[in-house]
């Protein structure tokens, strides 16, 4: 295995070594830049991130928590394999979640957070058309984040991002071997429905997002996808 290379990502000034380690990890993860199976040691991630061995033993035991790596018995860390069954799983689950999280926010979103979330899918749009994969990723979870944080009373971030985890180095191989994720932008369509709070379009249009990005791929084009990654 190659030295790991981390994309930068900006310290908040406080922000405590073992929580930047986490969120940088983490976000690594979720963008796809570690494949599934990769196997990691705690030196070589410290190493990549300019870090002692200890904050980044507690961001690894709070990723394992979160089902984002795999502990081993020789002390590697893994990040978990994807098989298609798995894959399946983590969708139908995305599916229920987000819609849910998008029909609570509908109550209690304002116009202004309806700005910010065009504006997000524009730099999303940018991001697509310049070929840079993962801030396209990571402007993508922020728009739904956005969206269902505008819940003040939403309990279902963790649960999401738990998922987005999961999902994540899959998504690195799709984004590597697929040239177009996405045909409609449903973002528009999420982004009208909110401005009518019409619920029943938005969660419409957030299950369409997840159905055909990722998550409209066929077994077969999952084990293809696997293969080529060598998984």
């Amino acid at each position: 295995m190659g030295a790991l290379k981390l994309a930068p990502l900006a310290r908040p000034d406080g922000m405590p070594t073992h929580e930047y380690a986490h969120r940088r990890l983490r976000q690594a993860i979720m963008v796809g830049s570690i494949r599934p199976g990769e196997s990691l040691t705690i030196r070589g991630i410290a190493e990549a991130m300019e870090s002692s061995p200890t904050p980044v033993r507690e961001a690894l035991r709070r990723l394992s928590s979160e089902g984002a790596l795999k502990v081993l018995d020789n002390r590697r860390i893994m990040v978990p394999k994807m098989t298609a069954d798995r894959f399946g799983e983590l969708m139908a689950l995305r599916a229920v979640l987000e819609q849910h999280g998008a029909r609570r926010a509908v109550g209690h979103i304002t116009e202004r957070q309806i700005d910010r979330l065009a504006e997000i899918d524009r730099a999303l749009d940018d991001a697509i058309a310049r070929k840079d994969k993962a801030t396209a990723l990571l402007l993508n979870q922020e728009f739904h984040r956005t969206l269902y944080t505008a819940n003040p009373d939403q309990m279902i971030m963790p649960m999401v991002e738990s998922v987005w985890l999961q999902l994540g180095p899959f998504l690195g191989i799709a984004m590597e071997h697929v040239a177009q994720l996405y045909v409609v932008d449903r973002h528009q369509e999420a982004i009208a429905a909110l401005r009518k709070r019409d619920e029943d379009a938005v969660a419409a249009a957030i299950a369409a997002d997840i159905r055909e990005g990722i998550g409209g791929f066929d077994r077969g084009a999952i084990e293809n996808l696997l293969r080529l990654a060598g998984q």
